[in-house]
């Protein structure tokens, strides 16, 4: 049983990785906003010790940090999973700017409190891995402008990863982007190319098979390598 730390398990995602995660045996922490937002199949794994939730808002450093020091035990991976689409108007021509900067403060500085934050349990860990839910739309070889502030943070936090997977090799510690695909969430659309579960599912195989010689690249949830 390994322990897997997935932000944001409330939906979409991070929930399906949490599902699959837990069917087959291992060890689930997952962080909501909202306690509340607990799904009543999660009580069976609650009651029994394999799922525990963590209250946290990725924008707030006082309570991951107090979520942080709330789980004194080792964490084999970190799925940093929590993030938004970004506001309506997010064009070069016709920018929210406070939106893209809540965007960029969520998708990109989110995922890096986190890992600071729970730094001390992945080293803990044998071989732990820092996996950061991406896109796509950040890498740099694509042209396409729209959906702007999602796309720079997405590209913004491939660099962040990329610079954790340089500072934490010496350490054994593995950091990739995976880009999950355009997956049927309330972010993708019911038009989206794949369901929830087929990525969910692709990504948790990708993660069993990485090892140090893959740190600090960009995949999506086939195990194919992306651009950055």
């Amino acid at each position: 049983m390994r322990t897997y730390l997935v932000t944001g398990i409330g939906r979409g995602i991070g929930q399906a990785l949490a599902r699959v995660l837990l069917q087959r045996g291992d060890r689930v922490v997952g962080t909501l906003r909202d306690l509340s937002q607990s799904q009543p199949e999660w009580r069976e794994f609650i009651a029994g010790g394999q799922l525990r939730l963590l209250a946290l808002d990725v924008r707030d450093f006082s309570s991951i940090r107090k979520a942080a020091a709330s789980f004194d035990e080792p964490i084999d991976v970190l799925v940093n999973n929590a993030g938004v689409i970004g506001p309506p108007r997010q064009s070069t021509l016709d920018m929210d700017f406070e939106g893209f900067l809540e965007t960029l403060d969520i998708n990109t500085l989110g995922p890096l409190r986190i890992v600071h934050a729970f730094l001390p349990q992945l080293r803990r860990a044998k071989a732990a891995k820092i996996i950061t839910i991406s896109s796509r739309m950040g890498s740099l070889s694509h042209a396409k402008s729209d959906r702007i502030a999602y796309r720079a943070s997405k590209a913004a936090v491939n660099k962040v990863t990329q610079g954790l997977a340089t500072d934490l090799y010496a350490e054994g510690i593995v950091a990739v982007s995976v880009h999950p695909g355009w997956v049927q969430t309330d972010m993708g659309g019911s038009s989206a190319d794949i369901a929830v579960e087929e990525s969910a599912a692709g990504l948790i195989r990708l993660i069993d098979g990485l090892t140090m010689d893959k740190t600090g690249s960009f995949f999506d949830w086939t195990g194919a390598e992306i651009p950055f």
